[in-house]
């Protein structure tokens, strides 16, 4: 099978379109066409079926879809190594995240990585979090850097820590002077909330209905950057994970509680790659680099947050 073919119908594959796909490729429609009719003879098979709203993967398409990002990934990785000869002196690292992580620890890990090893490049993206696992899952991405409640089919855990979700605010809150809060505290005063597509809402959802607590958020949004700024100008609080609020509770500017409730430490913070691939160089050493700048991070929030943040990562590492 020749390369074209295989590039072509994977950019059907992800557009789910002939013609968005010949646009994205820059070339005609037409061309796109004979490539995919021309596997479907060689195959025997037909890849796709045509329906109303685009063209879906049949069984063999499935298969042949799998076959073809890893031949990509498999290709880019012995190019990746060609360059690379000379150490990381070059290459590219490809990172899907949700927003949360995108604010602070990803721009300053990247920042960090790149004192050390200038020539390389990074291409982040910022998206769901269920988006993060798929385009993981799809070769799309290097490596995924998101939240997790349980195993996910070919991905590779590479590094988990626990992530508990904690109620953050300012420290002149009403709630700051308690050294841990329950839900039904939490009733009694304004908070932002997620939207209910994340694992943290879900797991707030399951925790409140679990003790019969109703929230009412006074801002649901789906904008981590949005929910810190309406805590930090005192609008009320939300509920976090202490790893996306890193500046803010490590400078004194916000400060972390946690929440009595066991569904509430639940949720994994993950750096995720494909199952059974390897690596490109870079990849593979920004891994074990963020992997170390993680651990710092967590290591700077217990001293500021004491005792409280090392004990439910210690008891809920003890799960995993």
């Amino acid at each position: 099978m020749q390369g074209t073919a295989l590039r072509y119908f994977l950019e059907v594959v992800r557009t789910g379109s002939v013609s968005e796909a010949s646009s994205r490729l820059n070339v005609a429609a037409s061309a796109v066409s004979r490539q995919i009719a021309k596997l479907e003879r060689d195959l025997g098979s037909r890849l796709f079926e045509r329906r109303p709203r685009g063209m879906v993967l049949s069984e063999a398409g499935r298969l042949l879809a799998t076959y073809a990002r890893r031949m990509t990934l498999e290709g880019e990785r012995v190019v990746g190594r060609i360059r690379e000869l000379e150490g990381l002196a070059r290459g590219e690292v490809r990172i899907a995240t949700t927003e949360g992580f995108a604010l602070d620890m990803m721009p300053e890990a990247i920042v960090a990585f790149r004192r050390r090893y200038e020539g390389i490049r990074f291409d982040l993206a910022v998206v769901p979090f269920t988006a993060v696992t798929r385009l993981v899952q799809n070769g799309d991405v290097d490596i995924g850097v998101t939240f997790g409640l349980a195993p996910s089919p070919d991905v590779k855990v590479q590094r988990a820590w626990p992530a508990p979700i904690l109620a953050v605010m300012t420290p002149d809150h009403p709630l700051a002077a308690r050294e841990s809060l329950t839900l039904q505290d939490l009733r009694d005063h304004p908070i932002t909330l997620s939207e209910a597509n994340t694992t943290l809402r879900q797991l707030v959802d399951m925790a409140c209905a679990d003790e019969g607590v109703a929230l009412e958020p006074v801002l649901i949004t789906n904008f981590v950057s949005a929910q810190r700024r309406f805590v930090e100008t005192k609008g009320g609080m939300l509920v976090a994970s202490p790893l996306s609020m890193v500046s803010g509770l490590v400078s004194g500017r916000l400060v972390a509680r946690p929440v009595r409730s066991e569904l509430l430490h639940r949720r994994r913070f993950e750096i995720q790659t494909m199952l059974d691939r390897t690596l490109p160089t870079a990849a593979e050493a920004f891994v074990a680099f963020l992997s170390e700048h993680i651990d710092n991070d967590l290591a700077a929030l217990s001293q500021v947050l004491g005792f409280l943040v090392y004990l439910a990562h210690t008891e809920a590492e003890a799960e995993i």
